[in-house]
């Protein structure tokens, strides 16, 4: 596979700024995934300073080898890092209708749920990711009792295709067509 080494965009919505992490960004993710009940539906546990840093260095891998991947999120008002959202390539091993295709995914830190974020970044995500590549299949998996993360897929129109087990806990599959 060759590098992409594109130029990351910049998207801005009414109320955030979409971005490429930087090094600072690890004390807001860090503070993120501190929180049990931010992590509970994404790993079970909440991560170190050096997991934050490995992950934030694999999300500006995922730039450079595809040419898309997960974005920092600030609150344009305050500049606080609020989350992160976008799409990525994670090789779960869940199957030829899921692997293959471009996989959504969004968390955001507990005081910044409940505020149509997650929809709103995901939604420009979304129109940027069809400008550049065109209309494609993509995918996203959430677990049963994410009620919150279901809400926003359905209002970005994924759908349920099927059910299977990832890291012990039986996940919904869904699918944008």
């Amino acid at each position: 596979m060759n590098a992409v080494t594109p130029q990351p965009p910049r998207i801005e919505t009414e109320r955030l700024i979409l971005r490429l992490h930087r090094p600072d960004d690890l004390a807001g993710r860090l503070a993120m995934t501190g929180d049990e009940d931010v992590v509970r539906f994404i790993g079970g546990h909440t991560q170190d300073a050096e997991e934050n840093w490995a992950r934030i260095m694999r999300y500006n891998g995922h730039w450079a080898l595809f040419g898309y991947g997960i974005f920092a999120i600030e609150d344009k008002a305050t500049g606080a890092f609020i989350g992160e959202a976008g799409f990525a390539d994670f090789h779960r091993g869940l199957g030829e209708d899921f692997d293959p295709f471009p996989e959504g995914a969004w968390v955001f830190s507990g005081e910044a749920q409940g505020h149509g974020y997650a929809t709103e970044a995901m939604e420009a995500v979304i129109a940027w990711r069809e400008r550049r590549f065109g209309h494609q299949r993509m995918v996203c998996l959430i677990a049963h009792e994410n009620a919150a993360s279901l809400r926003v897929a359905g209002k970005l129109g994924f759908v349920p295709f099927a059910e299977r087990g990832y890291h012990d806990v039986e996940r919904i599959l869904l699918a944008r067509p």
